[in-house]
């Protein structure tokens, strides 16, 4: 089962004006309706619980520093963050994101790469500070500042380039001073398409007019495409410490290293990597090591790879059977040697690359109740790690918590199930259906991105 394997019958139409940015609605959050009437106690809400007729589930804006949403039209069910130039660790409002997504709309020959400027990203009316008292003297200055950014709603900019088939995973990075973003087509063809004319785009909104008037997209061409595969494939990454370099893998079992020529293009080793059995599913370059990655298939194995040596000899280290069944996604702690796995059997390990051969995980989650579609560490916080997936969930973990054995049961005694939860899960973010993928902002502090079968969302919590 791959992370971004599923084609919807919805908007086959990709059009400029379907795009849309919103801000989270604090409609019915009060503690009284119109009324007056007080409303009935608000309980928490643990996934798989079912709601009775008098039940609905209404967002807590309290728990989130900023929660927004954005719809594309056809669903987009992979997507990745462009590192841009406005500074590391940003923390004001209103915010900005760039973001590449890719279409898979029910009709092949209507997809789309998309381009777009998320703006004016503002701070969720209800959000909690430290210090209530000051939130209240100055609430009128906040909303002024925050709320709606000075009047104006969340904006979002697009620019679309025509791409061959459903975009089953795409990935971006900065090369040569070129923004570049590399598609896996359903069509079984990997592309690579320079995005610098599309950022400028979406950074003037007369150029942005110009770019769809003029319907540029639908003539670029991408720079390179490699045909080799045998068959279409979800799992790209590209390598962090030798820029430039890509590796990508099929449904057959096959992976391939591409690295850049003196030429400005590529050149793809037509041997594959030899090891899995079955479909690669995910692959994540080493973010330390040069030459390094690993890989997950649905053979149930995790292998670690050192391109250098050829192609059957490459694999230097595998564990089998790390799941009950396909291993979906993996994820390489940027900080620490740590792998993140998730598996079709919804179980979250966690993988110390020193006692890797041992083939047992440092540690277990069991908490998603369907398949793990998404992981990904902190970009930052090595302890810290997101989880999402089919049961229209996002975990936020953090590995330092250990339980206080000091607090007692009644603080959560109204639902014994409280009791029962990972001392580790610090938040769980809901309102999407069927999540496939998440990303951390690297530049926006707290910052995640997530996209599902019903759209994007783009928040941060209290609690990272």
């Amino acid at each position: 089962m791959s992370g971004a394997n599923d084609k919807r019958e919805v908007a086959e139409d990709q059009n400029i004006e379907d795009c849309i940015l919103a801000a989270a609605s604090d409609d019915d959050m009060s503690d009284e309706d119109e009324a007056g009437e007080e409303k009935v106690k608000a309980k928490v809400y643990l996934p798989g619980h079912n709601l009775s007729p008098e039940e609905e589930l209404v967002c807590d804006e309290s728990a989130y520093i900023m929660l927004h949403s954005a719809h594309t039209g056809a669903p987009c069910l992979s997507f990745d963050v462009v590192q841009d130039p406005l500074g590391e660790d940003r923390e004001d409002f209103p915010m900005t994101a760039f973001v590449v997504s890719g279409t898979q709309a029910a009709r092949t020959h209507v997809n789309s790469v998309i381009v777009m400027k998320m703006s004016n990203l503002t701070r969720t009316s209800k959000a909690k500070s430290g210090d209530d008292d000051e939130d209240d003297e100055d609430e009128e200055d906040s909303d002024d500042e925050d709320v709606g950014g000075m009047g104006e709603d969340p904006h979002l900019d697009c620019a679309l380039i025509k791409h061959a088939g459903c975009v089953n995973r795409l990935r971006v990075t900065t090369f040569n001073s070129i923004q570049y973003v590399a598609t896996w087509s359903e069509m079984g063809k990997v592309h690579i398409y320079n995005i610098n004319e599309q950022l400028a785009a979406v950074e003037d909104k007369h150029a942005c007019r110009t770019y769809q008037d003029n319907k540029v997209g639908e003539a670029i061409k991408p720079d390179f495409t490699f045909s080799g595969h045998q068959k279409e494939g979800f799992a790209m990454d590209w390598c962090t410490t030798t820029r430039g370099m890509l590796a990508t893998g099929d449904c057959r079992r096959d992976i391939h290293i591409w690295r850049p020529n003196d030429k400005g293009s590529w050149t793809v080793d037509q041997r594959p990597l030899i090891g899995h059995t079955d479909s690669v599913e995910d692959i994540q370059w080493s973010p330390n090591e040069p030459n390094v990655l690993a890989s997950c298939s649905v053979d149930k194995s995790i292998r670690i790879w050192d391109c250098r040596a050829a192609p059957s000899k490459a694999c230097m280290l595998t564990a089998a059977n790390v799941h009950e069944s396909d291993v979906n996604v993996i994820s390489w702690n940027r900080n620490e040697p740590l792998i993140a796995s998730g598996g079709d059997d919804g179980v979250l390990h966690i993988w110390d690359l020193r006692q890797f051969q041992s083939k047992t995980p440092v540690a277990t989650f069991k908490h998603h109740t369907d398949h793990i579609t998404t992981v990904e560490w902190h970009p930052k916080e090595s302890t810290v790690l997101a989880s999402g997936g089919d049961d229209d969930q996002i975990a936020l973990w953090d590995l330092s918590v250990e339980k206080d054995e000091d607090v007692e049961d009644a603080v959560t005694n109204d639902d014994p199930r409280l009791n029962d939860l990972p001392p580790q899960l610090l938040f769980i973010h809901q309102g999407q259906k069927e999540i496939k993928e998440l990303h951390w902002h690297p530049q926006l502090k707290g910052v995640i991105l997530s996209t599902a079968h019903s759209g994007f969302n783009i928040f941060r919590t209290i609690s990272v």
